[in-house]
């Protein structure tokens, strides 16, 4: 626990138990009869193992069941979880008569408890490449580990609470820092037992292993256990423990590690966090949808809102509340008109309009306007974009072509998808994603392109084809980076080939655009975009006369009002911009009355641009 003066130690929560207080007490009294002298100064009653005891770690309490004797007074201790956290009951004794004695409150979690017996623990035979472990330090440490749990779904934390808890002997918290540009790539936290409740096995827990799923460094995940591990090793720890889903993949890091299951068993309460943990499996078609698609369903399901998948390979559903009914595809819903979505179809239309209503745009010309027009043009310019007028997921788009050469293999890259191909200054920069929903702003990223860490034995190629595959994963296969022409390009116009193995540490971009399904990395930037930026979004948006829309913008910087309009897509990826509430909002806009009161009440106020 907590307070204003700094950190304290976890506390007894009820008691110590009246029994074991009488034995002590009889134990002593046998002790002075004996002729024996008790305990000086009360020494063993502290080293006594406390009773009753849980540990508040901001995102809900781990309470320690082999401390509580009465299966009463754990069950009250559950009770008393706070509002949007997650309690977790580990190392319960009995967790049938738990589970019997409140069946409508508590379930047994479907994990695994795992341990390292660090007598049989072998430290790894190098270092991390890359980047390097420490402990946290910082305010900003606490808020990049809330966007990593947030990027993970986990349940985040108050940042000041990780900060007061900086010098606390119980409970540490390590990072994965970036060695070149010093950003947190992945965390982990841990507890000392005996630090806690006088713990006589001398044990010691990991929680909260995440990593970045947009870092690009292999281990981070194994340098984490590692140095937590060894931190608690160095203090006279005998084990690790940990609790991890049956059918979690990071099974098979723990295992290598040397971590073995133990019959140790997690309770926790039925509350929405925990949901799909207790409601059993989804249904078959909810699994099959897309990440995009299946976030909004499962807002509609928290919100009791009812939900036909129609075609999961496609995105499709149904929601149906009350006698509304709303037929969607991802984010694009039957709110958004035809004649909208045609206008977003055709970028050399988007173009028109939104230029007509005041937004900056590009210099641009068709590829049929003469190779001597286009030479001109690529005179004036410098670099140019050319793209097919119609299509999405970035592809057939070529960035920063320089010659006559290349625009001509560009043109043809670009036909494969559409007749008509465009031809667009480039204008230097970030490229900016604003997700704009009833017109107003709900999320801002800044999407950067793909990009490789040698580490000095591999080919170009090969980290592609790693760093590629890791995406994949992130993202549910969503994201990837194609080993095609653009590709190619990109690592040439790097001064490399796809065969070369650069200098370790070397960072070689490989893809110009920064669209995610070609490997892109998001950034959120919501809370400190310049109110210019989200103006222009708001006008395009309305210039379309479009309900939900991602508008793309190249900028200078997040917090400078300099931008140049690219395109708008009218079926924004949704799940791409965590922790922002861009599922909530979607479903306000199609049910408002499924809103709280006090959200419908903010919504009558009218639409704002800032």
């Amino acid at each position: 626990m907590t307070s204003d003066k700094g950190p304290k130690e976890p506390h007894d929560h009820g008691g110590r138990d009246h029994r074991n207080r009488e034995a002590y007490k009889h134990r002593l009294k046998r002790m002075r009869e004996q002729g024996m002298k008790p305990p000086i100064g009360g020494q063993e009653e502290q080293n006594r193992p406390k009773q009753d005891v849980s540990v508040d770690c901001g995102w809900g309490r781990i309470v320690f069941g082999q401390t509580f004797s009465d299966t009463r007074l754990l069950i009250e201790t559950l009770r008393a979880e706070v509002p949007d956290h997650r309690d977790i009951a580990i190392y319960v004794r009995d967790p049938h008569v738990v589970l019997a004695t409140a069946p409508q409150e508590v379930f047994l979690d479907p994990s695994h408890t795992y341990r390292l017996d660090f007598s049989t623990y072998r430290s790894a035979s190098e270092p991390p490449h890359g980047f390097f472990i420490r402990r946290l330090t910082s305010e900003i440490d606490a808020q990049a580990i809330n966007r990593i749990y947030a990027a993970r779904s986990m349940v985040q934390v108050r940042p000041d609470f990780f900060w007061r808890q900086r010098d606390a002997r119980s409970i540490v918290y390590f990072v994965a820092e970036d060695e070149h540009t010093g950003d947190v790539l992945g965390t982990v936290t841990g507890i000392d037992h005996s630090r806690v409740f006088n713990d006589p096995e001398r044990g010691a827990s990991l929680w909260c292993l995440a990593s970045d799923p947009q870092a690009r460094h292999r281990g981070i995940g194994e340098a984490l256990v590692r140095r937590l591990a060894e931190h608690f090793m160095a203090r006279g720890a005998a084990y690790l423990d940990l609790s991890v889903l049956h059918d979690n993949p990071a099974i098979r890091l723990y295992e290598k590690l040397g971590f073995k299951r133990v019959p140790f068993f997690t309770v926790k309460r039925k509350n929405h966090i925990n949901e799909k943990l207790f409601t059993g499996p989804e249904q078959e078609e909810y699994e099959a949808l897309n990440p995009y698609a299946r976030l909004i369903v499962a807002e509609a399901h928290r919100r009791g809102i009812s939900a036909e998948i129609t075609d999961a390979a496609g995105g499709f559903f149904r929601l149906s509340y009350g006698g509304r009914s709303i037929h969607c595809r991802e984010s694009l819903s039957e709110l958004t008109s035809a004649v909208s979505m045609s206008i977003c179809d055709d970028k050399s239309v988007t173009r028109r309009f939104v230029e007509a209503a005041g937004v900056r745009v590009p210099r641009q010309m068709t590829s049929d306007a003469g190779e001597e027009a286009i030479e001109g043009f690529l005179k004036q310019a410098g670099a140019l974009v050319v793209k097919p007028a119609r299509g999405e997921q970035g592809r057939g788009i070529s960035v920063g072509v320089t010659t006559l050469e290349e625009i001509r293999e560009a043109i043809e890259a670009a036909k494969a998808y559409c007749d008509t191909v465009l031809i667009e200054e480039m204008v230097e920069g970030e490229d900016l994603r604003l997700i704009v929903i009833n017109y107003r702003l709900v999320a801002a990223a800044v999407r950067r392109p793909a990009r490789i860490v040698a580490d000095g034995h591999s080919s170009i190629e090969q980290l592609i084809a790693t760093q590629s595959a890791r995406r994949s994963a992130a993202t549910g296969g969503e994201s990837s980076i194609p080993l095609d022409a653009e590709t190619e390009r990109t690592v040439r116009a790097a001064g490399y080939t796809f065969a070369d193995v650069p200098e370790e540490g070397t960072e070689i971009r490989v893809r110009r655009t920064a669209n995610l399904h070609t490997g892109g990395t998001i950034h959120d930037v919501t809370d400190i975009i310049h109110p210019k930026l989200v103006d222009a979004a708001v006008s395009a948006a309305r210039a379309i006369n479009i309900p939900v829309v991602g508008i793309d913008l190249m900028i200078k910087s997040p917090q400078n009002p300099d931008y140049a309009f690219i395109e708008a897509n009218e079926r924004p990826g949704l799940a791409n911009h965590e922790p922002q509430p861009t599922a909530e909002r979607f479903v306000d806009l199609l049910f408002p009355l499924s809103m709280p009161a006090s959200a419908r009440l903010s919504a009558r106020e009218g639409p704002k641009s800032e």
